[in-house]
């Protein structure tokens, strides 16, 4: 999704420790297709960044993106993949109401600003209660949300996305606990760039801010990789994004081999 300069006024009402309905989990989707753009906010780590993250190259900031970015010239990916598990959302030390997170895996959005192509699960949590949403984006449409597919705690979930052409391609989600696949298919979309690779860990946006972030554990997407014209190539050497609030550094980022970790280091 985009982390963007876009921002639009979206109204929800969530009373405290209550899950949102259906319909304000979507009017969050579609405040936080337009959210943050994370580059106006990115900086070089510098090296009590790097101290007090772990992360040692390729080190940026975001307010609401961490985890790692593939950044090739145009027309490079193809696709991208990634299995992670479902985490179990808690609610921040000394946090109450409602937070949220997003996990996904994306083409585009990062340095190409005309479209994204994504796919990932919403993890919700108020007091003891938790919801999960999956959900496809061709932004600058809103993102929808799959149906006939269940989502819990500790479920394996495979996102991966395809771009078929610069216009139309594939998401798809596989919950491998449950044995249910999902999928959509885009056509006559605004193009793709095809220049980024993500997989992300997000705090998306309401209105015109943030949504409380909930403590996620720790997010790994294993058997990351992203698909090229001249073959597969895996997240290792991405750029390492990690998020940023009010001069605090909420999560640890790393990707090796074929696997990205996000973690969570907030209060």
């Amino acid at each position: 999704m985009f982390a963007s300069a876009f921002l639009v006024n979206v109204l929800l009402a969530t009373a405290a420790f209550a899950i949102p309905t259906s319909r304000e989990r979507l009017n969050q989707r579609v405040a936080r297709r337009l959210g943050l753009d994370h580059q106006s906010g990115v900086k070089v780590a510098s090296s009590s960044d790097i101290a007090a993250t772990g992360n040692t190259t390729h080190a940026e900031f975001s307010s609401n993106w961490s985890g790692a970015v593939l950044v090739q010239g145009s027309g490079t990916f193809k696709s991208v993949t990634g299995t992670f598990t479902i985490p179990t959302p808690k609610e921040p030390s000394g946090g109450s109401g409602t937070h949220s997170a997003s996990a996904w895996v994306g083409i585009d959005g990062d340095t190409c600003g005309t479209a994204i192509l994504q796919t990932g699960i919403d993890f919700t949590v108020s007091g003891t209660r938790t919801s999960f949403d999956a959900w496809f984006e061709w932004f600058p449409d809103f993102a929808h949300d799959f149906s006939g597919i269940s989502l819990s705690p500790g479920n394996s979930i495979t996102v991966s996305v395809v771009a078929t052409s610069t216009t139309g391609g594939t998401a798809t989600i596989v919950n491998h606990s449950t044995g249910q696949t999902v999928s959509h298919t885009f056509s006559g979309q605004p193009a793709l760039c095809q220049e980024n690779a993500e997989w992300i860990v997000e705090d998306f946006e309401s209105g015109n801010s943030l949504v409380p972030l909930a403590n996620w554990g720790t997010v790994t997407f294993t058997g990351a990789s992203a698909g090229t014209s001249s073959g597969t190539v895996t997240p290792s050497g991405a750029t390492i994004i990690n998020m940023e609030q009010n001069g605090r550094v909420l999560t640890n980022a790393a990707a090796s081999g074929s696997s990205v970790t996000v973690q969570y280091t907030g209060p």
